[in-house]
């Protein structure tokens, strides 16, 4: 484990709220490689990709960049306008 590692667990072991940030860190950089990929598959720029989803550029810049809790009913918006679906999974066991 490295020093990283081990800091974030004993910090999180002391304190709810930042094991609270951590998993909604590591869910938001999920969905920020997930969404840029499936971007990326489809050959669009942000902003025509945006354009596609019917959501503004921004949006989709602050998804990319793990900066924005996207809700599962936006990740669903973005989804059906390009015919996928979302698939949630626990990485728990």
């Amino acid at each position: 484990m490295s020093k990283i590692d081990d800091y974030i667990s004993k910090r999180s072991q002391d304190s709810s709220e930042f094991a609270q940030a951590v998993t909604q860190y590591n869910i938001n950089l999920e969905v920020a490689v997930q969404v840029k990929q499936l971007r990326d598959s489809l050959g669009l720029t942000q902003r025509k990709f945006a354009n596609l989803v019917n959501k503004p550029q921004s949006t989709i810049a602050r998804i990319e960049n793990g900066s924005f809790n996207a809700s599962t009913m936006l990740l669903s918006e973005i989804a059906q306008a390009v015919n996928r679906k979302v698939k949630i999974e626990s990485t728990h066991a």
